[in-house]
């Protein structure tokens, strides 16, 4: 044992542990896939060229034709904030507006960055459940040609959206038509589209079709930290290369989030992890809607297409329920929660959440 070791006996542990509680917060909240971590040390071997000069970057281009179709490029990057800039900057010239859901996390969750990195003017649209429809993006697609308004050049969708609902890909098809016929790309916030192409049992294509942009998401499906722009029309965003590493995203060691992307998109792993996840927040749907009858005020506030439950719940069964798991209250609506479930949720999670929620005395996983 070194001296350093016999003066600090805690340092001759290889790691420490903590407890392991898991909560409704966020899927962004779960760990990361252990197929996923054996990925990383598999990459981690021997000397490869950096900055994306490596053979898994390249499988995962190769993947991503393979997945989105020969056209397609595929740019790993850090997050999906950057993901989200990165295309949109990447797609506008600076006089570019786009236009979102109201809800839209680019416009709620990523802290002015389109504005402050992306130099993007956003126009924010009131939606019922999340999602834009040709006629809801008319209202801002308007101005073209005045030297006094920002440019409405694209629209952004999220798939899933934030309020948990899921877009077909008749809807996005519909609004790709609009978009293009008025010189507009269409850009996929793309999160939780495991999740989406789950629920619809089509393919990651088909969940995204029609778009020309796509921020492909991974982290919160089991990865540690890796997301990608895919480009999927030749031409829609042809400074990528060079904005990436000017909006920070491009990675000196990219094999380790490029292994990842292939670990979970390169066999059946994206639609495992998320196939569960929605299952669960099925079972989570039901459990509470057998409640809505013996508790006043305990009702489903959205459909339930995704991995996200949204609740509304009076106060003190709120605070009972979170004195036991951890989920977090939606910001714009008194009263609403969001309860999300992840890969890793266990059924006992949901038992013991349902039991929080009514009351019971059962057990809870949290305890």
């Amino acid at each position: 044992m070194s001296q350093h070791a016999a003066r600090h006996p805690e340092a001759s542990e290889s790691h420490v542990s903590f407890p392991a509680p898991r909560a409704f917060a966020s899927d962004n909240w779960s760990g990361a896939h252990p197929e996923v971590l054996e990925a990383i040390a598999a990459a981690n071997t021997g000397h490869v060229a950096a900055y994306g000069g490596d053979p898994y970057t390249e499988r995962f281009r190769e993947l991503a034709r393979r997945l989105f179709g020969e056209e397609s490029e595929a740019f790993p990057v850090f997050n999906g904030t950057g993901a989200n800039v990165l295309a949109l900057q990447a797609a506008l010239p600076r006089w570019g507006a786009v236009i979102c859901a109201r809800t839209a996390h680019i416009n709620t969750d990523e802290a002015g960055a389109p504005e402050k990195t992306g130099g993007l003017k956003l126009f924010g649209i009131d939606t019922p459940d999340g999602k834009l429809t040709p006629e809801l993006v008319a209202h801002e697609a308007w101005g073209y040609g005045s030297e006094h308004r920002s440019q409405p050049l694209a629209v952004s969708i999220s798939q899933v959206t934030e309020l948990g609902t899921v877009y077909t890909p008749s809807e996005i098809r519909a609004l790709s038509e609009q978009a293009h016929e008025l010189g507009m790309v269409l850009h996929v916030d793309g999160s939780r589209i495991a999740n989406a192409a789950a629920h619809l049992g089509v393919s990651l294509a088909e969940a995204a079709a029609g778009a020309d942009l796509l921020s492909l998401g991974g982290t919160k499906n089991g990865l540690l930290g890796a997301e990608a722009v895919i480009v999927l029309r030749d031409g829609a965003a042809a400074g990528i290369p060079f904005l990436r590493k000017i909006d920070l995203q491009l990675a000196s060691k990219m094999r380790f989030i490029s292994a990842q992307l292939v670990a979970l998109y390169d066999g059946d792993l994206w639609l495992r992890s998320a196939s569960r996840a929605n299952e669960l927040a099925q079972r989570l749907a039901s459990g509470i809607r057998s409640l809505e009858s013996e508790i006043e005020g305990v009702r489903i506030a959205q459909p339930v297409e995704s991995n996200a439950v949204f609740v509304e719940l009076p106060p003190e069964v709120a605070e009972r329920a979170r004195a036991a798991f951890t989920f977090g209250a939606w910001p714009t609506q008194p009263g609403l929660y969001r309860l999300m479930c992840s890969f890793d949720t266990a059924e006992a999670d949901i038992e013991g959440l349902l039991a929080a929620i009514s009351g019971s005395p059962a057990t809870t996983a949290a305890e």
